[in-house]
């Protein structure tokens, strides 16, 4: 694809694309979030991220081969807005559920969403499969628009029912744009004086440069690798979807009786496992098993994550602040991941691709799994351990 006078391979140039938007959050994140826990108004902050984000989703109607830049632009946009309203929304776990019950929540709230994903996606495939095929341009650019209205109009279901805190402005600095990384920069300092966190947060960030980049990439690989016709990447992304169901909810039940770190171990295992078994895969049946992994191990990390750093937190006020450094962590991962990725079958697109950067994937959860390894052995807090 041509983009800014030289060529790229299509899932290259989105890789880029992606990564270059995350980037954008993570510049963003500390200022806006340090200024939502001053004035206490993080949910205006979210709904405007959510707000963003469908509207440029919706935009990707006018989307064609003519207006690649325009496309690549509104879905870089899109990302910001979610991945943006994601760190407000990551804030309020200990706002909303007592220690004992993180776990539980969090993998209730992912369970939610992988729900209104399957029913979103169902809706899309169905206008996919059998509208006339008259228009192919369609059913694509109407599952767009769709997944817009969509996104705004559940949310309102989130923003009715989340408290509110008072509007009670503290004292400004002179420097509203240092504030938000002087935030950050006492987050850092608070850190040094609580090992256990700042170790889990090291393989955090390693491997989520593994895990999210599997998640925004998979569907790309059976397209690419294996020539996976539509009907079955429906197949594929149901599946991916309906088990993480079950990975988020399973997940969340054993660590009540392993503790999360030992179950966030395993889960990092079955990544490695993961990306081994994706570098030799051929066949699409073992794409569907493969899939269905990816789903297992990808709702309970992700749910079990969040709710573990929300226990090692230090009580504060300052919510949005630190999981504005949890989120800038698994966003600056992501950045690296993707780039990394995107480089990598850029460079070997004509001997291997895909498979190399999948392959180059284990060092990440390698490096993971060792801090990890080393927070369940050094961690004090034995309720979760």
């Amino acid at each position: 694809i041509p983009f800014l006078g030289r060529n790229f391979v299509n899932t290259e140039l989105k890789d880029y694309v992606l990564s270059f938007g995350f980037l954008l959050v993570v510049l963003m994140s500390p200022i806006l979030s340090s200024i939502a826990d001053y004035k206490g108004n993080k949910k205006q902050f979210m709904r405007f991220f959510c707000y963003l984000g469908a509207l440029s989703c919706s935009l990707l109607f006018f989307f064609d081969g003519d207006h690649v830049t325009l496309g690549l632009i509104c879905f870089m946009i899109a990302g910001i807005g979610f991945y943006g309203s994601q760190v407000f929304y990551n804030s309020y776990l200990p706002d909303i559920a007592a220690e004992r019950d993180m776990d539980r929540i969090s993998a209730k709230g992912f369970t939610m969403g992988y729900i209104g994903s399957v029913i979103m996606q169902m809706i899309g495939f169905a206008l996919v499969l059998f509208m006339p095929e008259s228009d192919k341009k369609l059913p694509l650019q109407l599952t767009f628009l769709l997944v817009g209205l969509w996104w705004i109009g559940f949310a309102q279901l989130t923003f009715s029912r989340l408290p509110a805190p008072p509007l009670q402005e503290r004292k400004a600095r002179k420097h509203i744009l240092v504030n938000g990384f002087h935030e950050l920069k006492l987050v850092w300092n608070q850190l040094r004086h609580m090992p256990s966190l700042k170790r889990f947060l090291t393989s955090f960030f390693f491997y989520s440069m593994g895990v999210q980049t599997v998640m925004l990439v998979a569907i790309d690989f059976g397209i690419k690798e294996l020539k996976l016709e539509d009907s079955k990447l429906i197949i594929t992304a149901v599946i991916i979807q309906l088990v993480a169901i079950a990975g988020a909810i399973g997940m969340a039940r054993l660590s009540a009786k392993w503790g999360n770190l030992k179950v966030l171990i395993l889960a990092v295992i079955l990544w490695i496992g993961v990306c081994i078994a994706g570098y030799f895969i051929q066949t699409e049946f073992h794409f569907y098993i493969l899939a269905a992994l990816v789903g297992l191990v990808m709702g309970g990390t992700q749910a079990l994550s969040r709710s573990t750093y929300s226990k090692l937190m230090p009580e504060t006020k300052d919510t949005a602040s630190f999981f504005s450094f949890y989120d800038i962590t698994e966003k600056l991962a992501i950045v690296i991941g993707l780039f990394s990725f995107g480089f990598i079958e850029g460079l070997t697109e004509h001997n291997g691709g895909m498979r190399n950067s999948i392959l180059a994937l284990i060092i990440f959860f390698v490096l993971g799994l060792f801090w990890l390894l080393l927070t369940a052995a050094r961690s004090r807090k034995k309720s979760f351990v």
